[in-house]
This record gives C-alpha cells, sequence and structure tokens, in this order.
C-alpha cells in the first residue's frame, strides 16, 4: 500500500525536476547595457540607440539574450564601467572618457573638421583601416570587442556668451569648458583657454561664467539646458559626436554563431535607426535654440577654411605630444581624404 502511494509521489517529483531543469536550460541571459545621461529618447540619442536595440536584441534572439538598461551612468562613471565589461558579461557605451585611456589612439579620430558631412563620417567608422585598427587594439588591450559606433547628437558647434564666433580671431581671450586634453588643445591653438570641466558640472560653470563657452551638438545644449546660458552657437560642425558599444570579449565570443550574428545584425540596425533620427532632428534643434533666445551663427566657407587651417595642425601637433605614432594619424587621415594635411 506504502509502495503504490509512494510511485505516484516519486514519479511527480521526477516530474517536477524535469520541467525545473528544462526551465532552467530555456532561461533568458540577462545582460546589463549601461550608457550616459537619460532614459529619454526625445532629449538622449544613446538611449534611443540602448532602446532599440534591447528590442531588436530579444525579437532577433526570439527572447534568449534581453538587455537590461542602467542610464544615467547608474553602474558607475565612465573608467568604472569600462572595468565593468573588461571583468564581466555586460554591455557598456562609453564616451571618450572612457575609452581613451585604454586606447588613447581614438583622439585622431576627433581631428577637428575632418569632414564634410555625415556621409563621410559614417564611411570613416563603418569601413576604414584606421578603425578597425582601433578595434584591434581595444581587443588586444583588454580583451573587450568594440561593436559600434553610435552616432550621438550629431556636429559639435561652439557656443559662448561675450560675442558671435565666426572665425578664430574672434576666441581671443575667452576661457571654455572642455571635455579633455583635445579640446583644451584646440581652443588654445584659436586664442581661448581651456579648462576640463565634468558635463555635470557644465551648466553652473557657465552660469556663474567659470567658463565663458563650450562646444557640443545641439541636442547635448537642449539636453542641459545651456541655451539658458549661453547666447551664441556657431554652427561650425567642429567634430562629429559618438560615444562606442563595447562588449566583454569572453562573452562575445562564447555566444553561437547565430545568437552572435543577431547581436551584430540588432547592433546595426539600432545604429541605422539613431543615424536617421539625429540627423533629421538637426535643424529642429537648431531652431529650438534661436527660438530660445540662442544666435546661431553659420560660418561661411572661407570663414570654415580659416578654421581648418589654424585648427587641424595645433591639433595633431599636440596628437605627436602625446605620443601617438604617425601610422596611426596617416591611416586616418588617408581614410578620411585628408592626405594632403601630412605635408602641411
Amino acid at each position: 500500500m506504502r509502495f503504490s502511494m509512494l510511485r505516484p509521489m516519486l514519479l511527480t517529483a521526477a516530474f517536477s525536476g524535469l520541467l525545473a531543469t528544462a526551465s532552467l536550460a530555456n532561461a533568458a541571459t540577462t545582460i546589463n547595457l549601461s550608457y550616459n545621461g537619460p532614459p529619454d529618447t526625445d532629449k538622449n540619442a544613446v538611449h534611443l540607440f540602448a532602446s532599440n536595440l534591447k528590442r531588436l536584441v530579444e525579437e532577433k534572439t526570439d527572447g534568449d539574450i534581453q538587455l537590461k538598461l542602467y542610464p544615467n551612468s547608474m553602474l558607475g562613471e565612465e573608467q568604472e564601467r569600462m572595468e565593468q565589461v573588461a571583468n564581466t558579461p555586460s554591455l557598456n557605451i562609453a564616451s571618450f572618457a572612457g575609452l581613451s585611456p585604454i586606447v588613447p589612439e581614438i583622439y585622431v579620430s576627433a581631428i577637428p573638421f575632418l569632414f564634410d558631412d555625415y556621409n563621410a563620417a559614417h564611411e570613416f567608422f563603418d569601413e576604414g583601416d584606421y578603425w578597425n585598427k582601433v578595434e584591434e587594439a581595444l581587443k588586444e588591450r583588454t580583451g573587450a570587442e568594440l561593436l559600434g559606433v553610435i552616432e550621438e547628437g550629431g556636429f559639435l558647434g561652439f557656443t559662448n556668451s561675450k560675442r558671435p564666433i565666426k572665425g578664430p580671431d574672434d576666441f581671443e581671450g575667452l576661457r571654455f569648458r572642455a571635455m579633455d586634453p583635445s579640446q583644451v588643445a584646440l581652443y588654445e591653438a584659436f586664442g581661448a583657454s581651456g579648462t576640463p570641466i565634468p558635463w555635470t558640472d557644465t551648466y553652473m560653470a557657465l552660469k556663474t561664467n567659470v567658463a565663458d563657452g563650450q562646444m557640443n551638438p545641439p541636442m547635448y545644449i537642449i539636453m542641459g539646458s545651456l541655451y539658458e546660458v549661453q547666447k551664441y552657437f556657431t554652427r561650425a560642425n567642429v567634430q562629429y559626436s559618438d560615444q562606442f558599444l563595447v562588449a566583454n570579449g569572453s562573452w562575445y565570443e562564447g555566444l553561437s554563431e547565430d545568437d552572435r550574428h543577431a547581436i551584430d545584425s540588432a547592433v546595426e540596425e539600432a545604429n541605422e535607426l539613431n543615424r536617421e533620427d539625429v540627423e533629421k532632428r538637426v535643424d529642429e534643434r537648431v531652431q529650438f535654440l534661436a527660438d530660445n533666445g540662442m544666435t546661431v551663427i553659420e560660418p561661411s566657407d572661407d570663414e570654415m577654411a580659416t578654421f581648418r587651417e589654424q585648427g587641424q595642425p595645433a591639433y595633431i601637433d599636440w596628437l605627436e605630444e602625446q605620443g601617438i605614432g604617425d601610422e596611426w594619424i596617416k591611416m586616418a587621415l588617408e581614410d578620411a581624404g585628408q592626405s594632403g594635411l601630412l605635408s602641411d
């Protein structure tokens, strides 16, 4: 009697165990994706990319890989997040502040006035030999994979509270907030001074006249409400505004071929969606700045030529002072179709 009752109980327990084992085997893998800026697709193009990437990855892997989003640097500041992605299964969207300490050669991609338009920038990062070498360098130094260059706001322009800037001479005596030492070098080439100030302190620095100006794409000027404390915006297309999607190398290489293809395809599609959204909204965002009291300056071709003639050689000198090899500079300039700078 006891045996007849016990057998169904044992069978039920065994079946439950099999179901639990199957459930574990089929459980989705959750991967953290960290990045800067608020969870606002209207104001933060990085969040727009992250949201689209999450949706596409989960669709293409049939839910086997799930992304958990951590905006606003919730998992740490730039270098902390780079350490995390190097050591744990995760994804991180890094800015220059996160990637440049590991691969300082990325500063070459920020040579001012390097690209005439968005298509030139896309070709440079999607197909160029220089960027392939950057990807290889990151993998060799950390094991991490550089999966994509994320367009985050268009091209950078100059803002300030003192005077219209139409050419390098208008910078004389002004003080600028700099994102990093490379921007300090550029400001000094134009006769201004630059001081590295964290993004989170930029609004107050401009409001209290610690700095007279800064440079960013229109999206960031709006995100940070900088139009409240800046009067002039010079649409000089100084540098292409981008961030970098980094994956833990062991996790990425350990994926099945199908899942790795799904990830790559999702990154490509999400990036294309980002590019389309950013580029179609640039004029709208510039108009927003004008509607909110900023004077918008559009430099002429001659004025842009003056910016290039003064800014590019000084920036290349700075790269060389940092010990960045000539082969990196030569390769990048060739990819950008500006080899003539090497003989200037």
